[in-house]
């Protein structure tokens, strides 16, 4: 009987099966073990039957344990199934791009689609592959670079390939609808996106493969291993497992950081290795040399697209910054510190002896500054209007407790210098906040302080000042400045006017400020805005506009503020600065509102012009005084309007009210003001509207008496009083000091209770010589222009050479020809033009 034949009577251990027998063998075992497994075999089960048959053919025999050793099943489950066909049409979809191949591009996207909608029950339980999604987000960004070249390039492509083309842009449009948070999420950081995916995929085989039973003591080294480094093994150069351990410990700390910086280096890595050797640290002072690099290695990690930190890092990079802390308040005989001698010996462990302190070379103050600032462009770059922006702005807590808690410890240190960059950090978190805000800061801070740190709570004023106080004391010039304007701003703020004012007055800072750089001229700016609407909602309007004036009257509010970017003609900023100015953007929770700035502006300067506008009409010597070129400039364009449809916006509403107080309407006026919605952001909005209800009538009755004063002899000031509905004893005030200024020529009779106004009329002679005094002072001022401009400046060198005499004769002529007058009498200025004239007037008369 053959061997094929006795193989079914036979036992298996006296004989052997063929190659293909056993292949069936096998796969039928496989389908009745696992309904859900499928049939084919993974390359390691083809290797290792093919090692099986050239034993068996050299004359070897298959024996149980050898099959068991040799050949190593490896059962997918149907995720893995799954998601490798959508994987291999991913592959398929990036090799169709690079080819231009947009037919099979669209086939493999319906591909993957269907292989997505087949494991719909796999995806609702561990999400969307991220692989499909970078491949989506990409194919998305491909698809409309591949558009925009087919509409420059000479040479089109066919029509199947441009129709495939059309049609994957509305259908990738459609399905990327469905993924957009994961696409968000893809676009935040492109580089790690998918890591964490690709770790987990590659210790999944190592986990399987087992090639001999352990031993009990080796299987619990192993499972604390794995409890350790949650599954992963540190491999170094060549594929080596790296052993981490109490004697390599400071030799890896070594290591990692010479390789930082490099180019090739493994920054993932790296993270990993530090982590590891944290864990493994078991002395403060191996704790602290490993926080230390951990921390360093965590902010070396790229930025990428997102411009900011990635948020799992900035937050690893808090704790560990809290644990280093934690440390050195509980050993106090460690200090890390900048200017610490560099270490003989770094490769051993120390201790302090004898009560001396271990220094340990280090900048905490440099790890708080970076997080703080990443902390700022995480909020630059992320949409304030989207729940991501308050989630990232809870996070601030966390970081003032930080900076509290290193307050603290430099204070332990008398690190001077830290102590002073820290409390500013300190201050620029609270100075823009109202003091109920920052109280509930203080007390959240405080309980997440430990009990020696934390500090009984404060008035916010008084918190604040002392800040600054010490700021002003001992912190260098330009911390001194920033102090001072953040302290002005929050006086301001809480409606201290003069306060701010005397001490912005006493610091001369506006003669300086032009030296300071960008950021401290934004902060200066800031605080006289501040200013100025503290003194709007003090009703001091003359202050309010005189403040505001140089910031809103230029029209770059967002550059000066550095809340955001105007628009430029003719491209007029280059990219590298506008890249700065994006840099220095303020957190959009730092902002001030613009539209309620322009606002309380243009109703300082309606309620300052319209007055003076007024008296501009009798009084010639007040037309050329402009208080507000912007706001004159808006009154002209709405004046030349031939329709005029009702306010929509606040800039309607203001130019309606500045045209019906003109016009003696203060009742519309006061109407069309309080009609603004603007008004509600204020605190106490309905006293601010009192306020400009009030001051509109008392420019309504200057304006009324500089525009009909002409009309009348006499007025009377119960009249006025119940005209403008005022008080008569505010109605004598307003007069007597209009009266008081020269700005009426009038006077009270207090017999009567009126006013006698004094018309003054102007023979014609008296019109001519105004007139003729006013050109001859224009025609005066131009000839001195031309002379200014003619005569070499102070300072300027004589020319040198042989013309130099000639050149300066013919320059003198021409001078002398050009102020000489009619007798040959020079005219240097105005007093010999003035001499001149009486001349000829006096040479008339003779």
């Amino acid at each position: 009987m053959s061997r094929f034949f006795r193989a079914g009577e036979s036992d298996s251990d006296d004989t052997e099966s063929d190659y293909s027998e056993e292949l069936s063998a096998s796969d039928s075992e496989d389908h009745s073990n696992s309904s859900d497994s499928d049939s084919d075999s993974d390359s390691d089960d083809q290797a290792a039957d093919k090692k099986g048959v050239r034993n068996r053919f050299l004359g070897g025999d298959l024996s149980d344990s050898d099959s068991e050793n040799d050949v190593v099943r490896v059962i997918r489950s149907t995720r893995d199934k799954r998601f490798e066909e959508i994987e291999q049409a991913v592959t398929a979809i990036t090799n169709g791009q690079k080819i231009n191949d947009w037919v099979s591009v669209q086939n493999e996207f319906d591909r993957a689609n269907k292989g997505v909608q087949k494991a719909a029950g796999i995806i609702a339980q561990t999400g969307v592959p991220k692989f499909y999604i970078k491949a989506v987000a990409d194919l998305e960004k491909a698809i409309q670079a591949a558009l925009d070249k087919e509409k420059t390039a000479s040479k089109k492509m066919n029509a199947s390939n441009a129709k495939a083309l059309n049609s994957m842009k509305q259908k990738i449009k459609k399905n990327n609808r469905l993924y957009e948070k994961e696409i968000q999420e893809y676009e935040k950081d492109p580089e790690h996106y998918a890591a964490e995916e690709e770790e987990v995929v590659e210790a999944k085989p190592k986990t399987k493969k087992t090639k001999k039973p352990l031993s009990d003591s080796e299987d619990d080294k192993d499972s604390e291993g794995e409890g350790e480094d949650d599954g992963f093994t540190p491999v170094g150069a060549g594929g080596k497992s790296v052993e981490l351990n109490q004697e390599n410990l400071f030799k890896k700390l070594r290591e990692v950081s010479e390789a930082r910086g490099k180019k090739n280096t493994n920054r993932e890595e790296q993270v990993r290795i530090l982590e590891r050797l944290l864990v493994i640290a078991n002395t403060p002072y191996q704790k602290i040399r490993v926080l230390l690099s951990l921390i360093s290695a965590q902010f070396d990690f790229a930025i990428g697209l997102s411009g900011y930190m990635n948020l799992p890092l900035w937050k690893n990079a808090e704790k560990h910054l809290n644990s280093l802390l934690t440390i050195l308040e509980s050993n106090t005989g460690y200090a890390v510190k900048e200017d610490a001698p560099e270490e003989d010996d770094s490769d051993k462990d120390r201790s302090p002896q004898d009560g001396e302190t271990v220094l340990i070379q280090g900048s905490i103050v440099a790890f708080v500054d970076r997080l703080d600032d990443e902390f700022t462009k995480s909020l630059q770059n992320i949409d304030p209007h989207t729940t991501d922006y308050v989630d990232r702005l809870k996070d601030e807590v966390g970081l003032y407790t930080i900076i509290v808690r290193s307050l603290a410890y430099f204070s332990r240190l008398e690190a001077t210098d830290a102590i002073c960059r820290t409390t500013m950090r300190r201050l620029e978190h609270l100075y823009f906040k109202p003091e109920a805000v920052i109280v509930a800061v203080e007390n959240v801070a405080n309980g997440l302080l430990p009990s020696h740190v934390a500090k009984p709570n404060q008035d916010a004023s008084n918190l604040i000042h002392d800040l600054c106080v010490y700021l002003y004391k001992n912190a260098s010039s330009l911390l001194r400045t920033r102090a001072m304007l953040c302290h002005i701003y929050h006086h301001a703020l809480h409606n201290r006017f003069f306060v701010a004012r005397d001490m912005i007055l006493m610091s001369h800072l506006q003669d300086t400020i032009h030296q300071a750089d960008v950021t401290t001229q934004i902060l200066h700016n800031r605080a006289m805005v501040q200013l100025g609407l503290c003194a709007f909602r003090e009703g001091m309007i003359k202050e309010a506009q005189s403040c505001l004036q140089d910031i809103s009257g230029t029209g770059r509010v967002k550059e000066l503020l550095a809340q955001g970017l105007s628009p430029q003609r003719h491209g007029t900023t280059s990219p590298e600065q506008e890249k700065l100015e994006r840099q220095r953007q303020l957190p959009f929770h730092m902002h001030i509102n613009l539209e309620l700035l322009e606002c309380v502006y243009l109703t300082c300067s309606m309620l300052l012009e319209i007055p003076s506008m007024a008296a501009a009409d009798t009084n010639p010597e007040n037309r050329k005084r402009v208080i507000s070129k912007p706001f004159r400039r808006m009154l002209d364009y709405n004046s030349r309007q031939v329709f005029t449809g009702p306010p929509e916006n606040t800039r309607d509403h203001i130019m309606g009210a500045a045209k019906a107080l003109a016009a003696g309407e203060w009742q519309k006026s006061v109407e069309l003001i309080n009609a603004i919605k603007i008004w509600d952001l204020m605190p106490e909005a309905n006293k601010i509207k009192e306020m400009l209800g009030h001051k509109i009538q008392e420019e309504g009755l200057r304006t009324y008496l500089f525009s009909n004063a002409s009309y009348y002899s006499s007025v009377g000031l119960e009249q006025l009083a119940k005209m403008f509905e005022l008080p008569l004893n505010n109605v004598v005030s307003i007069v007597s000091k209009m009266i008081w200024n020269e700005e009426l020529s009038a006077s009270i009779d207090q017999v009567s209770n009126v006013v006698v106004l004094h018309h003054v009329q102007l023979t014609q002679l008296q019109s001519l010589a105004m007139a003729f005094a006013e050109k001859a002072s224009g025609f005066v001022e131009g000839n001195e222009k031309l002379l200014e401009s003619k005569t070499p400046q102070q300072g300027e060198r004589p020319k040198k050479g042989p013309n130099a005499n000639k050149d300066q004769a013919s320059g003198k002529q021409q001078q002398q020809q050009r102020t000489m007058g009619p007798r040959g009498s020079s005219r240097g200025g105005r007093n010999q033009f003035n001499n001149g004239l009486g001349n000829s007037v006096r040479g008339g008369r003779k």
